[in-house]
């Protein structure tokens, strides 16, 4: 009954506008933290990973395992996805389908309580030892469940079936940290991997469908030199990476298989990243950031395929893919979307030049060690949690006021 009713409350709480509407509204209010979906999770995923980053050293460094309800290092690989990524990919979809739908997504007290369910799902489940186990799966897996409906309930009044695809990964992803707690609460078996493994590729997917339709856009216009696209391409470049996952997820002992597709996928993608570069970026950060996100996608899945074939340790895979694809595409996103939705100027000073900078070599020291320096591992893992904590404390602090003040132009969001 409660489920129920929280669904009805966020699929409601949506209202339709015409752009016109949008346009010609001005803001009246100067914390506009709760205007538009991206400025809390936006927020809130920045300080996330720099207190993540921070709080793995610390445990990892000293031998002091975190007490969570998702154990010693569990919790590492869960918040970046289920809390960090969840977040960024939350916060875009509930600002761009306002923009292509014209229907206002949650704002205001809604969005607040989405918020709030984020953080206590982030909080709770440090306190294992005297809350019981649903209280920690409901606040994490719910957050999934309302972000899907808040997306998913204009999307469908506005009939824009184009975008569908979006709540069928943000509802993988829900799926994914279901799976987790059910392995942990009991229910299930080996459901964690599967779960961790599927919130991975959801977000991926996600990031790879997103990716196409924004970079292009995004570098064309600054640079002005046109894209270039295949339409077979086009059409497989996701969708090469979900049938990775589904090879990954269902037939994991058939490496040989999972490898193959891996590399096709990788190729795929490579080719449709070349249509989109040109020498000309690297005078533009918000455009070279998001570019090498994706170069780290083809990285990554490359990686993958080595690992497969036995060639490398997978771990440089698994974080080729998480800290370098995920994390440096997330924060080009963040840092593109803020600045377009709050009527700024599209360029960055040269600290977020930096950040970005960082985050790329965190990625770097991240993956790297595995295969190049392993004896010296730990040293290359805590230099990598630095420049991760740099790289992002920067943004947070940069874009702190961007986030929580009104647009500059007077316009709602």
């Amino acid at each position: 009954m409660l489920l129920s009713s929280l669904i009805y409350f966020v699929g409601c709480s949506v209202s339709f506008v015409s752009v016109d509407e949008l346009l010609a509204k001005k803001s009246t209010t100067k914390f506009a933290l709760f205007q538009l979906g991206f400025r809390p999770f936006f927020l809130g995923a920045g300080l996330l990973a720099v207190t993540l980053m921070a709080a793995w050293i610390i445990s990892y460094q000293q031998g002091l395992p975190l007490n969570s309800y998702y154990g010693s290092y569990g919790w590492h690989s869960h918040e970046m996805l289920f809390g960090y990524a969840a977040a960024v990919v939350t916060g875009f979809l509930l600002t761009a389908v306002r923009n292509w739908t014209s229907i206002q997504t949650l704002q205001g007290t809604p969005l607040a309580l989405l918020a709030g369910l984020w953080l206590a799902a982030r909080l709770l489940h440090f306190f294992s030892n005297t809350l019981p186990g649903l209280l920690i799966l409901l606040p994490d897996v719910l957050f999934l469940v309302l972000a899907t409906v808040a997306v998913a309930s204009p999307l469908i009044r506005a009939r824009h079936s184009k975008s569908y695809l979006f709540i069928a990964l943000l509802a993988l992803l829900a799926l994914g940290s279901m799976a987790v707690h059910a392995d942990i609460m009991g229910w299930t078996t080996g459901g964690r991997q599967f779960g961790t493994n599927l919130g991975m590729y959801s977000v991926l997917l996600i990031l790879a469908v997103m990716g196409g339709r924004v970079i292009p856009f995004f570098t064309e216009r600054p640079i002005g030199v046109p894209s270039r696209s295949w339409p077979l391409i086009e059409k497989t470049a996701a969708a090469s990476i979900f049938l990775l996952a589904v090879a990954h997820l269902f037939v994991p002992a058939a490496t040989l298989l999972v490898g193959t597709v891996g590399l096709i996928a990788a190729v795929i993608n490579a080719v449709r990243l070349s249509g989109w570069y040109s020498h000309k970026i690297w005078g533009h950060p918000l455009i070279w950031v998001l570019q090498l996100g994706y170069a780290w996608l083809v990285a990554g899945l490359v990686l993958s395929a080595l690992a497969n074939f036995g060639l490398i340790n997978p771990l440089t895979a698994l974080h080729g893919l998480t800290s370098g694809a995920i994390g440096v595409l997330t924060l080009g996103m963040m840092a593109r979307v803020s600045l377009g939705h709050t009527g700024r100027n599209l360029v960055v000073s040269w600290p977020m030049a930096l950040s970005f900078a960082l985050v790329n070599l965190a990625a770097l020291t991240r993956t790297l060690p595995y295969a190049l320096d392993s004896e010296r591992l730990i040293l290359w893992l805590n230099l990598s949690g630095l420049l991760w904590i740099a790289g992002f404390a920067v943004f947070s602090i940069m874009y702190l006021p961007v986030l929580i003040k009104a647009r500059v132009d007077g316009r709602p969001g």
